[in-house]
C-alpha cells in the first residue's frame, strides 16, 4: 500500500519525469545537513516510483554530523536513539537531470520526516517551512532571491600550496589580477558558463546575471527572484551543487569557502527578501520614493535585534570570520541604509513597488535553509514588537560613529556561546534542531583549536 507523502510530493510527477528522460539511469537522493552539505545515496531508475510512493529510509545520523562528515554523539541524533531510521520524501519541483553526467542521472532534494510522516525536527529545511508557515498564518508571505558568490581556482594549487585562480577556459591565458566587473574575466570563462547556463535552465532553475567580483578568481551569480522563498532556498542548493559539478569536468574547483585566500574579499550569500500581504501587494512599499513604511523599519528593526545571537548561522565556520573584515563589502556591525554596500542590511535602490531588503550577512558557506529560517524569525519578531531600528547609516558604515557602539559577536567561540544561550535561536530552529546544530558546532570548535597548523610551526618553532 503506498503511503501518502508528507513532502507534497506526486507520483505523477515522477512518472512524467521518467517519460521525458528515457536516458536517466541514476537518481541522486540529496539531503542537506546542518552545515549545508548534501548528503545520501544513488539510487537506480527503477527505484524511483518507490520513493514517491514510500518514500525512503535514512538515518537519523546524518543530520548529526560534522563538516568533516564523522558523528557528532552530544546532537542526541545518534546513540541516544540508536540511529534509528526516518522516512526521507522528495521536495516538490526538485527532480531534475544532472545534464554533466554520463551515463545519464538525475537529482531530487528530499526532506526527513518521523515514520508517523510529522516532520524530522532535526532537519534545517524543517526550520525555515515551520517560520514561513508562521508568517503566513498572520497573512504575510515571503517571497525572495540569494546571490551566489565563490572562486574558480585551479585544480593543482601554487608552489606555495594555497589555491591559484582558474585559467580560462576559452584559451587557457592565466588571470591577470582583480578586476572587478570586468567582461574579459567573463568571456575567457565562457565555455564553462555556457554549459553552466544549460545546466540551470534544464533543471528550471532562473538563472540571472553574471559578474566578475571583487578578487581574482570570484565570480557572481543571481537567481531570479521566487513568490515561494522555499523554492529560492532549493535554487541556491541545487545551483551550488551544479556549479561544483560543472568547474569540476573544466579541470576547475569551485570554492564556496567564505575567505579562501588572505588579503582578498570574501563570498557572501547575500537574501533578498519581501513580503507580500493576501491580495499580493507588497506590504513593505512605501507611498512615496525616499520614505520607508514601518512594516519595513520593524522588520529591519527584528534583524538588528537578532542579528548578534543568529552570527553562528550567518558565519558557521572558522574560516567564516576571516570575511568579516572593515571595508571587504561585509557587514562588521548590525546595521542598515539606503542603498548602502558597508551595512548588514541593505535597502537596495528600487521602484517603490518593489521595495525589499537584502540581508548581506552570510557568508556563501553558510546553510540556506537556516539563514532563510533565522531571517524570518528576525523578521517576525521585528513586526510583532513593532521593533524600531533607529537611524539609517548615511555614508561608510565601516566607521563606529555610525554604528553607534552596536556590536556582533568578536569570533567564532563568541558566536557558538551567544547563540546556545539564545532564546531567540531555539525558538528559530527549535529545541531539536538548535541542540544539534550548536553541538555540531562546538565539535568543530574543538578540532579546529586543537589542530597545529603550519602557522605555528612558521611562528613558534624556531623563536620561542
Amino acid at each position: 500500500m503506498h503511503q501518502s507523502s508528507p513532502s507534497g510530493a506526486s507520483v505523477e510527477e515522477a512518472q512524467a519525469f521518467l517519460c521525458d528522460h528515457a536516458d536517466v539511469d541514476a537518481i541522486d537522493v540529496v539531503l542537506v545537513d546542518s552545515n549545508g552539505i548534501g548528503r545520501g545515496k544513488i539510487i537506480r531508475r527503477h527505484e524511483l516510483l518507490s520513493l514517491y510512493e514510500n518514500g525512503r529510509h535514512f538515518p537519523t545520523s546524518i543530520l548529526g554530523l560534522d563538516v568533516a562528515g564523522e558523528d557528532v554523539d552530544a546532537t542526541g541524533l545518534i546513540w541516544d536513539v540508536g540511529d534509528a531510521d526516518r522516512l526521507a520524501w522528495p521536495i516538490p519541483g526538485t527532480l531534475a537531470p544532472l545534464t554533466w553526467t554520463v551515463p545519464a542521472r538525475a537529482q531530487v532534494l528530499v526532506s526527513l520526516f518521523e515514520l508517523d510522516g510529522s516532520p524530522m525536527a532535526a532537519d534545517p529545511r524543517h526550520a525555515m517551512c515551520r517560520q514561513i508557515d508562521r508568517l503566513v498564518a498572520g497573512g504575510l508571505r515571503p517571497a525572495a532571491a540569494f546571490e551566489l558568490e565563490f572562486f574558480l581556482f585551479a585544480s593543482e594549487r601554487g608552489p606555495d600550496g594555497r589555491p591559484q585562480p582558474a585559467r580560462a577556459a576559452l584559451d587557457g591565458r592565466a588571470s591577470i589580477g582583480t578586476q572587478t566587473y570586468g567582461l574579459e574575466e567573463l568571456d575567457g570563462m565562457q565555455p564553462l558558463f555556457a554549459d553552466i547556463y544549460a545546466a540551470a535552465k534544464a533543471q528550471q532553475l532562473p538563472l540571472e546575471t553574471l559578474i566578475s567580483e571583487y578578487a581574482p578568481g570570484q565570480y557572481e551569480l543571481t537567481l531570479h527572484y521566487r513568490t515561494e522563498l522555499g523554492r529560492a532556498a532549493d535554487d541556491l542548493v541545487m545551483l551550488k551543487r551544479l556549479v561544483r559539478a560543472v568547474a569540476r569536468r573544466h579541470g576547475m574547483t569551485a570554492c564556496f569557502m567564505a575567505k579562501p585566500c588572505s588579503g582578498d574579499s570574501g563570498s557572501g550569500m547575500h537574501l533578498h527578501l519581501s513580503l507580500s500581504d493576501g491580495s499580493g501587494k507588497n506590504v513593505f512599499a512605501e507611498q512615496s520614493a525616499g520614505e520607508v513604511n514601518a512594516p519595513l523599519r520593524n522588520a529591519i528593526g527584528g534583524l538588528l535585534s537578532a542579528m548578534a545571537e543568529s552570527m553562528v548561522v550567518f558565519a558557521p565556520h572558522a574560516n567564516s570570520w576571516r570575511r568579516l573584515t572593515s571595508r571587504s563589502y561585509a557587514p562588521v556591525a548590525p546595521t542598515w541604509g539606503f542603498n548602502n554596500r558597508s551595512v548588514a542590511i541593505r535597502v537596495p535602490a528600487a521602484p517603490v513597488t518593489a521595495r525589499r531588503l537584502e540581508h548581506r550577512v552570510a557568508g556563501v558557506d553558510a546553510n540556506p535553509y537556516l539563514v532563510a529560517a533565522t531571517v524570518l524569525a528576525g523578521l517576525h519578531h521585528g513586526l510583532a514588537a513593532r521593533l524600531d531600528p533607529g537611524p539609517a547609516v548615511d555614508g561608510n558604515g565601516y566607521e563606529e560613529a555610525n554604528y553607534g557602539g552596536a556590536r556582533l559577536p568578536p569570533d567564532w567561540r563568541s558566536a557558538i556561546a551567544c547563540a546556545k544561550d539564545s532564546a531567540f535561536l531555539r525558538d528559530a530552529l527549535g529545541n531539536t534542531l538548535h541542540r544539534a546544530f550548536i553541538a555540531i558546532k562546538e565539535s568543530e570548535l574543538l578540532r579546529v583549536t586543537s589542530t597545529v597548523t603550519e602557522l605555528d610551526y612558521r611562528l613558534y618553532l624556531e623563536l620561542i
